[in-house]
């Protein structure tokens, strides 16, 4: 890419100075619901798609998607815990019980 800057950090805050972004491949022209235009520094930037105006909500969806899982992971891995625990409970509620068995049956 020949145009310095990225995006996020742009080599100018001067819309006028920028480059004009590309419309989408993948996108039909037409296809976005158009934006009113102003004259001026404002007509480079309304060629945005409606894929480029969604990418926010994709990424916070991702990212919740992402959250859901790990919490489910967490979940599993407590509900495990619990499970062993309680399992080594009853083990040793059966050994004294055996032994208490065992110590009456002698007498």
């Amino acid at each position: 890419m020949k145009t310095p800057g990225t995006i996020d950090r742009p080599l100018t805050h001067d819309p006028r100075k920028q480059a004009p972004m590309k419309p989408s491949m993948t996108e039909p022209a037409g296809s976005a619901i158009p934006d009113f235009t102003t004259t001026g520094a404002n007509d480079t930037r309304q060629n945005r798609t409606r894929e480029m105006q969604l990418i926010p909500e994709a990424l916070a969806r991702a990212h919740m998607h992402d959250r859901m899982l790990q919490a489910e992971q967490e979940r599993r891995a407590m509900r495990l815990v619990v499970a062993r625990r309680m399992q080594r409970r009853a083990e040793r509620a059966s050994r004294r019980a055996r032994r208490a068995l065992a110590m009456a049956v002698m007498q």
